[in-house]
């Protein structure tokens, strides 16, 4: 019997990864600016991304079964889905063209951004396995808290 890796954790890792680096990109640009509400939506979105989301939805399922509801994790994976979809769009739309884009600010924007889409990606991918994850468990299981053989409690 070969021993299978969940996929899904090396995705948090890069979920992670991605998130400190859009914290990174738009701190640099509020410190050369005062920063947009767009720029510390994005901001916000890393650090909610990194430092609670994704510690939640990586942890929680196995080290405190009990506070990993089957539909709480799906919720948190959509809301943070939405953040990161109005953010990146928000801050795309608000940058100039790239031919007028010389700039280190207006560079990290574009990064940020680009970042903020993949990572948009990466949570929808995440999100739809959380969903159908607790939907194959609700109709397994008339329980609240995610069936033991799912992939949506093994760090989900």
């Amino acid at each position: 019997m070969a021993w299978s890796f969940p996929w899904i954790y090396p995705v948090r890792v890069i979920q992670v990864i991605f998130a400190i680096i859009v914290l990174g990109l738009t701190a640099y640009i509020i410190s050369l600016f005062r920063g947009s509400d767009t720029v510390n939506f994005m901001l916000f979105n890393g650090i909610w991304t990194a430092f609670f989301a994704t510690p939640y939805l990586a942890l929680a399922p196995v080290f405190a079964p009990n506070l990993a509801h089957r539909f709480v994790i799906p919720a948190v994976e959509a809301i943070t889905m939405i953040f990161w979809f109005a953010g990146f769009i928000a801050l795309g739309a608000a940058l100039p063209p790239a031919e007028y884009c010389h700039w280190s600010a207006c560079n990290s924007a574009q990064a940020a951004t680009v970042f903020g889409a993949f990572e948009w990606a990466l949570f929808v991918a995440t999100t739809v396995t959380s969903v159908l994850g607790a939907l194959r468990s609700r109709s397994n299981s008339p329980s609240t808290k995610p069936a033991p053989q799912t992939s949506a409690h093994v760090g989900v």
